[in-house]
């Protein structure tokens, strides 16, 4: 099998697209949720600390200097991000159990079966 070929085969299976559409999905998924947290979250948060801009919030040692703000805006954003993931997640299982639970319809008897059982209960009877 040429590499071309096998490359092809690979990169068509069904598994290998779903994942490529989630990773396309989640990083438009976490651009938007650090949007979330830079524009809308980290704002009334740093008015209710006393005005701190998160973003401006830097810790210089010597000529290094540490941006703290950005840091906390990333760990935000990976606990959002995770909280969605934890509750999809959760959510999809239970919908999961609940399918699991509902019993199997019980398959529709011919008018053929249904004679034979007539037959066989009768002569039983007898």
């Amino acid at each position: 099998m040429s590499f071309v070929k096998e490359f092809k085969e690979f990169a068509m299976k069904g598994n290998m697209m779903d994942l490529a559409i989630g990773v396309i999905i989640g990083g438009a998924f976490g651009k938007i949720i650090s949007s979330l947290v830079t524009d809308v979250i980290m704002p009334p948060i740093g008015l209710l600390l006393g005005g701190i801009d998160f973003r401006a919030l830097v810790i210089k040692i010597g000529t290094a200097t540490m941006t703290i703000g950005n840091f906390i805006n990333a760990v935000i954003d990976f606990v959002i991000i995770a909280l969605v993931i934890f509750l999809m997640i959760k959510a999809m299982n239970k919908m999961k159990r609940k399918q699991e639970e509902k019993p199997a319809a019980a398959p529709k008897q011919s008018e053929e079966i249904k004679l034979l059982k007539e037959i066989r209960d009768l002569l039983k009877k007898k």
